[in-house]
């Protein structure tokens, strides 16, 4: 079955960096976009970078300028590159998918998601 996993959490102090990765494995036979979320502590999960199969990417306002996203088709790894964080980065950041597992439709998405990963940002 698919699962994706996330790691490079952890906590560091406002100012610092973080990489997140998030590889998927299983049955895949095509990866399209991939995005991160994160959910504060009482809030909703929110959209934090999308990165579609070509490189396109999007940012939540509140991160431009200072988180990076990518991807390595290759690997089905997707990347968050957090610099210049701030307290209020600090969340459980989860990473999705839409991967198919049909060989006969590579299009054939469905949407999966990992089981997130603790940053903490203190001041």
């Amino acid at each position: 079955q698919v699962q994706l996993v996330e790691s490079g959490g952890g906590s560091v102090q406002a100012g610092g960096s973080l990489r997140l990765s998030c590889v998927a494995s299983g049955p895949i036979v095509s990866v399209g976009a991939m995005d991160w979320f994160r959910q504060i502590q009482g809030k909703q999960r929110a959209l934090v970078a999308a990165i579609n199969e070509g490189g396109s990417t999007n940012y939540a306002d509140a991160v431009k300028g200072r988180f990076t996203i990518s991807r390595d088709n290759a690997k089905n790894t997707i990347y968050l590159q957090m610099n210049r964080l701030k307290p209020d980065d600090t969340a459980v950041y989860y990473c999705n998918a839409r991967i198919s597992t049909d060989s006969g439709n590579p299009y054939r998405y469905f949407l999966y998601w990992g089981q997130g990963t603790q940053v903490n940002v203190s001041t």
